[in-house]
């Protein structure tokens, strides 16, 4: 089980401190994403392989 501790957007690293974060439980973990980025875990979740695990297997919303 892989944990996130640090808050920031899987995406672009921004912390909660900059941006607003959405939090998403997923496999176990926890993680963070902003709303900008929001739509690439809907629409092509296939583009945060190596970000968020299994993306890769995702299919998109």
């Amino acid at each position: 089980m892989e944990k996130h501790d640090e808050k920031a957007c899987l995406v672009c690293n921004q912390g909660e401190h900059d941006v607003p974060l959405i939090e998403l439980s997923f496999r176990g973990g926890k993680y963070y994403i902003c709303p900008q980025h929001i739509p690439v875990l809907i629409h092509d979740p296939g583009k945060l392989a190596g970000m968020l695990p299994g993306a890769e297997n995702m299919q998109a919303g």
